[in-house]
């Protein structure tokens, strides 16, 4: 099976280090773990997102936070943009 690579943006990896504080860095590995295998696998559901980040999913990590990331199906890459609440 092939993997897909993961890249972050600056804000993602900024996030990382918020998650890790919150202590749910375990939860966030876990999501990623599956953008790595398959970004379309249905569980935990993803959902598609509408207005500025039309062509992006999120999947949750908690209620409030979430994992925002873009497929690149060409190039078998998922780019994570957000790992924290877009609410702030």
């Amino acid at each position: 099976m092939v993997k897909w690579k993961l890249v972050f943006t600056h804000q993602a990896q900024k996030d990382a280090k918020k998650l890790s504080i919150s202590g749910l860095q375990i939860k966030a590995q876990n999501i990623i773990r599956i953008l790595r295998e398959n970004p379309f696998q249905t569980h935990p559901p993803f959902e598609k997102l509408l207005g500025d980040l039309t062509g992006a999913y999120s999947r949750r990590i908690n209620y409030q936070h979430r994992i925002v990331y873009q497929v690149y199906q060409k190039e078998k890459i998922v780019k994570v943009i957000r790992m924290w609440t877009h609410y702030e």
